[in-house]
């Protein structure tokens, strides 16, 4: 059973950075396709990024943080990261990690209960 665990999170000012990360504490993720998906208030959960498990790890975004997020994989430390740049209000959310299956490159859909996320919130 996998048990991801996201962090990173933080207060930030428009147009700054910051960079998530997503570590599995039991099973390993070298294998596994892996996604980011974030919720803000009111709102439903919403697909962010994902990375193949295999064959060049592909990756792909959601059209709104396309050039802004960087999704990244470090395999040795069982860790998924999201560098986020140039944020913006309209992206503050909690933000969750998943392992995911790609039923198209356009419908990436999560297989775990979600964990606790962790809160990104972006100043005007």
């Amino acid at each position: 059973q996998a048990h991801l665990v996201e962090s990173g999170g933080g207060l930030v000012q428009a147009g700054g950075s910051l960079r998530l990360s997503c570590t599995s504490l039991g099973r390993p993720l070298f294998s596994y396709g892996m996604g980011w998906f974030r919720q803000a208030p009111g709102q439903e959960r919403e697909f962010v990024a994902a990375i193949s498990g295999s064959g060049g790890y592909s990756t792909y975004y959601t059209d709104s943080v396309k050039g802004r997020f960087t999704i990244s994989r470090a395999n040795d430390k069982n860790t998924i990261y999201l560098e986020m740049n140039s944020l913006k209000p309209e992206d503050t959310a909690v933000y969750y990690c998943n392992i995911v299956v790609f039923a198209t490159a356009a419908d990436i859909r999560p297989t775990l209960a979600w964990g606790q996320g962790t809160q990104v919130t972006v100043s005007s």
